[in-house]
C-alpha cells in the first residue's frame, strides 16, 4: 500500500510542478466561451417566432450554463485556480449560475462527498437521499419500487435539488431534524433561488421584451426568452445530472462501510476513490462539457489539480492501476449510462449484488497491495 500511494503522490507533485501561466490561460478562455455562448444564446432566442432560431439559442444557452457550472464554476469552487490571485477564479468566492449556494456546495461537495466518497452513511451524494442504489440501504415497498421515475424527476430538476441537498430533506422528512435546525443554510439556498429566478425569469424576457419593443415584438420576445430559459436550464440540469451520475453510480463502482475508514491511510484513500469512481471515454468536446469529470476517477484523486490537466495523468494513474491490480472502471458515455439505469432498476427491488467493504477497503485486493 506503502508504494501504491507513493506513486500516486508522484503523478499529483509532477502535474502540480507544472501548472502555471497556460492553465490560467486556459481558464480565462472557459470564461469568455461561456460568456459568448450566452449572449449569442439569449440573443437568437428573442426570434421566438422563428423556430429553428429561437431551438438555436436554447441549445447555446444550455451549453453556456454547463460549461459555467461544470468546467468553469466546480473546478474553480474546489481551489483549483487559486493560485492564479484572480478574485474571479477565487474557490471561495466565485458565483455560478446556479440555484445552489456557492457555501452549500462546497460543503455538501468538496468536503463531504470528496472526503467520504461512496462511505454510507457519510457521503450523501451516493443517491443524494432519493435513490437504492447498493443493498447497504434498506429497501421500502412504498418508495424503492418507483425510484427509476425519481432520477428521471432528480435528472431534470437537479439544480433544485442540489440547492436543497445540504439541508438534508431525507432527515427532515423521517423526523430526525428540523427545518429550523438548517435556518442558516436555508436562508442562503432561498436567497441563490430567487436570484437565479429573477434573473432567468423576470429580469432577462423585461430585456428581450424592451428590445424587441420598437418593431411591436415585446410580448413573443418576452415569452420567448422566458420559455428559452427555462428549458436551456433544462438542458444543463439533464446533462449534468447524467455526467455526474456516470462517476459514481454505475455497475463497478463500490460502496463502503462506515468502519472501513477508521485510521484511513493516505493510499487506503486512494484506492477507495478509485474504486468508488468511473471514466467516460471521449474526445476533447466530452472532456470540456463534463468539466473533465470524464475523469471522474484522476479528479478524486486529485481535486485540487486543474481538471484540464486529467487527461495528462489518466494514462499514469491506470498504468498504477494495473500495476497493482486495482480495478479501474472506464467507458463510453451511452454504455456508462446504461449501467446507471441498470443499477437503479435492479436496486428498485429488494437485494442486489453486495459490494461494501466491511472493514478494511484495502482488503479487497490483499494479493497485490
Amino acid at each position: 500500500m506503502a508504494a501504491f500511494e507513493k506513486e500516486l503522490n508522484a503523478i499529483r507533485e509532477e502535474a502540480l510542478a507544472k501548472v502555471g501561466d497556460e492553465d490560467a490561460r486556459y481558464i480565462k478562455k472557459i470564461l469568455w466561451t461561456t460568456r459568448l455562448l450566452e449572449t449569442a444564446g439569449r440573443g437568437l432566442m428573442m426570434f421566438g417566432w422563428f423556430p429553428p432560431t429561437w431551438l438555436l439559442g436554447v441549445f447555446l444557452l444550455g451549453c453556456a450554463k454547463i460549461i459555467d457550472n461544470m468546467e468553469l464554476g466546480h473546478n474553480v469552487m474546489h481551489g483549483q485556480f487559486n493560485f492564479m490571485n484572480d478574485p474571479r477564479f477565487q474557490g471561495d468566492t466565485f458565483e455560478w449560475d446556479n440555484t445552489c449556494p456557492r457555501e452549500g456546495w462546497r460543503h455538501t461537495h468538496n468536503f463531504e462527498h470528496h472526503t467520504y466518497t461512496n462511505v454510507i452513511g457519510k457521503d450523501r451524494d451516493f443517491g443524494y437521499g432519493m435513490l437504492r442504489m447498493s443493498n447497504d440501504l434498506s429497501w421500502r415497498w412504498f418508495y424503492h419500487p418507483v425510484q427509476f421515475f425519481y432520477m428521471l424527476l432528480l435528472m431534470v430538476g437537479f439544480e433544485w435539488f442540489v440547492a436543497v441537498h445540504e439541508l438534508q430533506t431525507d432527515k427532515i422528512f423521517a423526523g430526525k431534524k428540523k427545518l429550523s435546525d438548517m435556518q442558516t443554510q436555508w436562508n442562503l439556498i432561498k436567497a441563490k433561488m430567487w436570484r437565479q429566478v429573477r434573473k432567468d425569469y423576470i429580469v432577462w424576457p423585461l430585456v428581450a421584451a424592451a428590445v424587441a419593443a420598437p418593431f411591436g415584438m415585446s410580448m413573443e420576445a418576452g415569452l420567448a426568452t422566458l420559455a428559452g430559459n427555462f428549458f436551456g436550464n433544462i438542458v444543463r440540469n439533464v446533462w449534468a445530472a447524467a455526467i455526474i451520475f456516470c462517476g459514481h453510480f454505475t455497475e463497478d463502482v463500490y460502496t463502503f462501510d462506515k468502519r472501513s475508514i477508521e485510521g484511513e491511510t493516505r493510499g487506503q484513500w486512494y484506492l477507495r476513490q478509485i474504486l468508488g469512481s468511473s471514466n467516460i471515454t471521449g474526445g476533447f468536446l466530452l472532456h470540456l462539457m463534463s468539466g473533465n469529470l470524464s475523469h471522474q476517477v484522476e479528479h478524486h484523486l486529485y481535486p485540487d489539480m486543474p481538471a484540464s490537466r486529467y487527461a495528462e495523468v489518466a494514462p499514469k494513474v491506470r498504468a498504477v492501476c494495473a500495476k497493482y491490480g486495482v480495478p479501474y472502471s472506464t467507458g463510453r458515455f451511452m454504455p456508462q449510462l446504461f449501467t446507471v439505469m441498470k443499477r437503479v432498476i435492479r436496486y428498485s427491488f429488494p437485494g442486489g449484488p453486495q459490494k461494501a467493504m466491511a472493514f478494511e477497503v484495502d482488503s479487497v485486493l490483499p494479493e497485490k497491495i
